[in-house]
């Protein structure tokens, strides 16, 4: 028998695809989840290969029975019409079913394909109800069309395989990586006083689509001076100016795989208290990169993380999450299911890649400073993919 045409744009074969849906379809049903309908992008595209950034515009849904002996263990996605060569280009799912938009009822759409699937009125139907691109009328149409079947959350269920990455996964993270590289190396080149931050992000941009990157998830984040305790602050048009810290926070994107730069720098010397207080956050991030160690409690790595800043009374001014999952990732977000804090009970394990970045923020003196980047954490050991790490300050 011949083998199946792969997709032009494909990024995985439509075994790996296969085998992830075997994979996550017992949990499912552990779950006591009859039919998943994934309405998140990036569970579209880790199942089906489908590139779904659309998701953001029209609705869209990915439905597979989680017992393999109903529906043919076949999936089944819901487009818009426009976008079926969309699906075509980059997904191995046949049965692709399409709507008009503002003319037919997708709600009643996606119920019929579920119960084609197995969901019974007394089954239980699994979607990813805190999809930041699930909107509440839309959440509730569905559930409406699905009863007197019961809807519940299946978001943390088909978000947690994607922890743990293959080695092609992992090759396009790597590469992710490159483009980060190079849209730091850019950076570093553009950054002068007189220059606004707009025209600093422009030139990291450039450089990582022309080294190849395709689009990110999040705006490039870039703040200087009395913006830097803004932890997520976009470029404005302030002008830098001589003494400035500037940081800086992007992602080279390879297939959907981001790999994110953290990076502080300044414009000549920014003054004794600044570069204490980046020593400390240096110090906070490598102890927290000693602690990265298979098995190890993810609630320990970020304590150790926070060790070197009590001593200094500055726990306080550690606003953000040390570190969190990332890989496949769409607007507007980039995070996966990892979260690196004390809150979480989860555990370190091989062949995931996270960002770890130690922060200090104190607006009451207009100085913050991040640090960190995108790390790989393997059999070998802990790897940093891009971003700086914890090294000494760079002053330009």
């Amino acid at each position: 028998m011949s083998q199946p045409t792969r997709p032009p744009f494909a990024a995985f074969s439509e075994v790996e695809h296969r085998a992830r849906l075997a994979a996550v379809r017992p949990k499912l049903r552990a779950a006591n989840i009859d039919v998943a309908i994934s309405v998140a992008p990036e569970h579209q595209y880790y199942f089906s290969g489908y590139e779904s950034w659309t998701s953001a515009v029209s609705p869209q849904a990915l439905i597979f029975a989680t017992d393999d002996a109903r529906g043919g263990g076949e999936p089944t996605l819901i487009v818009r019409n426009v976008d079926l060569p969309l699906v075509r280009e980059s997904s191995w799912v046949r049965d692709v079913r399409t709507y008009k938009l503002h003319v037919d009822d997708v709600p009643a759409l996606i119920a019929g394909v579920a119960q084609e699937k197995g969901l019974g009125t007394s089954g239980t139907a699994g979607m990813e109800t805190g999809s930041i691109l699930l909107g509440l009328p839309l959440a509730r149409a569905i559930e409406r069309a699905l009863a007197p079947a019961l809807l519940v959350d299946a978001g943390p269920v088909l978000g947690a395989p994607r922890v743990v990455k293959s080695p092609t996964e992992m090759r396009y993270m790597r590469k992710a990586a490159e483009y980060a590289r190079a849209g730091l190396e850019a950076a570093r080149k553009a950054a002068k006083p007189g220059v606004s931050e707009i025209a600093l992000a422009a030139e990291l941009e450039a450089a990582m689509r022309r080294a190849g990157s395709d689009y990110w998830a999040i705006t490039t984040e870039l703040a200087s001076g009395p913006r830097t305790p803004g932890g997520h602050g976009a470029a404005r048009q302030r002008i830098m100016q001589q003494g400035d810290l500037v940081h800086l926070e992007f992602a080279g994107v390879e297939h959907r795989y981001h790999a994110v730069t953290l990076h502080t720098m300044a414009l000549g010397d920014p003054g004794k208290r600044a570069k204490e207080l980046y020593e400390l956050t240096r110090r906070s991030l490598e102890e927290g990169e000693k602690a990265c160690r298979i098995g190890a409690a993810v609630a320990d790595v970020e304590e150790a993380a926070l060790a070197p800043l009590r001593p200094a009374g500055l726990e306080a001014a550690f606003l953000m999450r040390f570190g969190y999952g990332i890989g496949i990732a769409y607007p507007p977000i980039w995070l996966e299911a990892l979260e690196i804090c004390r809150e979480s009970n989860q555990i370190m394990q091989a062949d995931t890649t996270f960002v770890l970045h130690s922060c200090i923020e104190l607006p009451e003196e207009g100085i913050g400073i991040i640090q960190g980047g995108t790390y790989a954490l393997t059999e070998s050991g802990l790897e940093l993919l891009t971003g700086s790490g914890s090294v000494p300050l760079e002053i330009l």
